[in-house]
C-alpha cells in the first residue's frame, strides 16, 4: 500500500472536487492571447499560461477581434465545483500598443470596479485588478515580447460582461470598490469548498499528520499562509491543513484528536473574526468587526481618535495600518485574542496553540506567543 499523502493538494484531491481558475487568470490567458494576436496576426486557441504553482491550463478563446494597434480576447471563467459568483462570466482583455518605455498600463473596462477607499491593496484611483494578476499578466506579456522582438509596452483593459450588476452580489460596493467586480487570485485557482467535503478534507489532513509522527500542525487560511508557517517552523506539506474559512473544523477535530502543537496562520482580516468569536471566518458569514477591533486598539493604547478612525476604517488593513502609524501593536493583539479563542474551543486539550498573522503579501503583521 502506498504511503498517505498530506497537504493542500492531497485535501483537494480528497474531497473530489474540481478546481478552477480566478478571474486573474482568466484576465492573463485573454492578455497572453491579444498580446500574441497584435504581434503575429493569429490567435492562439486555446491559450495557455503559467500559473503561480506552475500549472500551465488551457483557456478556449470565446472572443476574437483585432483592429490595427489593438487586440481582444475573451475567456469565459470556469470556477470548477466552487459556487463562485463570477462563474460564467466573461473576462475580456484589450492590449494596445504603446511606445517604448511605457511599460505595461491596466484601465478598468466596463465590468471592472474602481478603488475610491483606502485600504486595500491597491492605491485609490487604481482599477480593482489585484497584485497578482498584474504580476501574471505583466509576466505573460514580457514573454510574449521576447518570442516575438517586441517591447512590451502595452496598456492592458481588463473588462467583464454583466460585472457590474455580477459585484452587487459581492462586498465591492462596502469596500468601495465602484463599477464592478475585482480581477482576483493568487494562485490563478480557485479552491472548490463544499463545506462537508472539506471539512472532511481536514479531518483526514490531521489524521496522516498524526499517523506520520508529527507533532506540529498548522491550520492555514490559503497559500500564502502555508509558505509563510512552512519558512517559519520548517513544516512539511504533510502538516499543513489547509484549513480556508473553517477554523472551528480544525479547532474541534484537534480537541478530540490532539497535537502537541497547531499553529494558526492566516491573514489578518480573516483571524480578527476568530479573535472575535467566529469560527467560519467566510465573508458571507462573519465579518470584521471595526468596533472590536478598536476596543482591542484602545487596551492597547490607542487613544479616544485613533479608536473612532479604526472603528470607521473601511477594511481590517486600514484598521492594522492606521494603528502601525500610531505605534499600538494591533496585529499582536488580534493574534493574542484568537489564540484565546481557539484555546476556548480546545477546552483543555493537551494542545499548545499559537496565532501568526499575516497581510497579502505574506508578511508576519501578528503573533502571539505559545500557550
Amino acid at each position: 500500500m502506498s504511503e498517505a499523502k498530506g497537504g493542500r493538494s492531497a485535501q483537494l484531491k480528497h474531497t473530489g472536487l474540481r478546481p478552477g481558475w480566478t478571474t486573474g487568470a482568466c484576465a492573463t490567458a485573454a492578455t497572453t492571447a491579444a498580446y500574441t494576436a497584435l504581434l503575429t496576426g493569429d490567435f492562439p486557441d486555446p491559450v495557455s499560461i503559467t500559473l503561480p504553482k506552475g500549472q500551465t491550463p488551457a483557456f478556449a478563446l470565446a472572443v476574437e477581434e483585432l483592429d490595427g494597434e489593438r487586440a481582444t480576447v475573451g475567456v469565459v471563467k470556469d470556477a470548477g465545483d466552487d459556487p463562485d459568483v463570477t462563474h460564467g462570466a466573461l473576462v475580456r482583455a484589450t492590449v494596445r500598443r504603446l511606445p517604448p518605455g511605457s511599460g505595461v498600463v491596466f484601465r478598468a473596462g466596463p465590468g471592472v470596479g474602481t478603488v475610491t477607499r483606502p485600504g486595500l491593496p491597491l492605491d485609490v484611483g487604481e482599477p480593482a485588478i489585484n497584485p497578482m494578476p498584474r504580476q501574471m499578466m505583466r509576466d505573460h506579456i514580457a514573454r510574449v515580447a521576447a518570442d516575438h522582438g517586441a517591447t512590451g509596452d502595452v496598456e492592458i483593459t481588463v473588462s467583464v460582461d454583466h460585472g457590474e450588476e455580477i459585484a452587487r452580489s459581492t462586498w465591492n460596493p462596502r469596500l468601495g470598490i465602484l463599477g464592478g467586480l475585482s480581477i482576483l487570485g493568487t494562485t490563478g485557482v480557485v479552491v472548490p469548498y463544499s463545506c462537508s467535503a472539506w471539512i472532511d478534507s481536514i479531518r483526514r489532513g490531521v489524521d496522516v499528520a498524526r499517523a506520520a509522527g508529527h507533532t506540529h500542525v498548522a491550520g492555514c487560511t490559503g497559500s500564502t499562509s502555508e509558505k509563510t508557517v512552512a519558512a517559519e517552523y520548517g513544516l512539511p506539506e504533510i502538516a499543513l491543513l489547509d484549513m480556508g474559512d473553517f477554523a472551528g473544523a480544525v479547532l474541534k477535530y484537534v480537541r478530540r484528536h490532539p497535537v502537541d502543537r497547531l499553529t494558526v496562520c492566516g491573514g489578518f482580516a480573516k483571524l480578527s473574526k476568530l479573535a472575535a468569536g467566529h469560527l467560519d471566518l467566510h465573508s458571507a458569514r462573519s465579518q470584521v468587526d471595526k468596533g472590536f477591533l478598536a476596543e482591542l486598539a484602545r487596551q492597547g493604547g490607542a487613544d479616544a481618535a485613533l479608536a473612532a478612525e479604526v472603528a470607521d476604517a473601511n477594511t481590517g488593513l486600514a484598521a492594522l495600518q492606521l494603528c502601525a502609524a500610531a505605534g499600538v501593536p494591533l496585529g499582536d493583539l488580534v493574534a493574542v485574542a484568537a489564540r484565546d479563542q481557539a484555546l476556548s474551543v480546545l477546552r483543555g486539550a493537551p494542545v499548545a496553540v499559537d496565532v501568526i498573522c499575516i497581510d497579502r503579501a505574506g508578511t508576519v503583521v501578528g503573533r502571539s506567543g505559545v500557550h
